[in-house]
């Protein structure tokens, strides 16, 4: 008795997901009209798009670190002459 309303309820609440979601599925059917941005993301399971996305984000935090750490070097470099400078004064 208790499985069967379990079935029942589990049964109801995929009925309302299809229910919901039903229109929005046969509103991209019509894709020929669309960008041909939105069709080649359809067509690849957005996956792609977003793994693309992502391995830009990467590169361009990869960038930024590497440019932030020649510039940290070079300022280094400028403090150690500068203290080697005010060293050999001092003596």
């Amino acid at each position: 008795m208790i499985t069967n309303i379990i079935q029942q309820d589990t049964a109801a609440v995929v009925d309302t997901l299809t229910k919901a979601y039903d229109q929005k599925w046969h509103a991209a059917s019509n894709m020929s009209s669309s960008s041909t941005i939105i069709q080649d993301m359809a067509s690849h399971d957005l996956i792609f798009i977003v793994l693309g996305v992502t391995l830009i984000i990467w590169f361009i935090l990869l960038f930024f670190i590497i440019r932030v750490d020649k510039k940290v070097g070079s300022l280094e470099k400028k403090m150690e002459k500068e203290n080697s400078i005010t060293q050999t004064g001092e003596s």
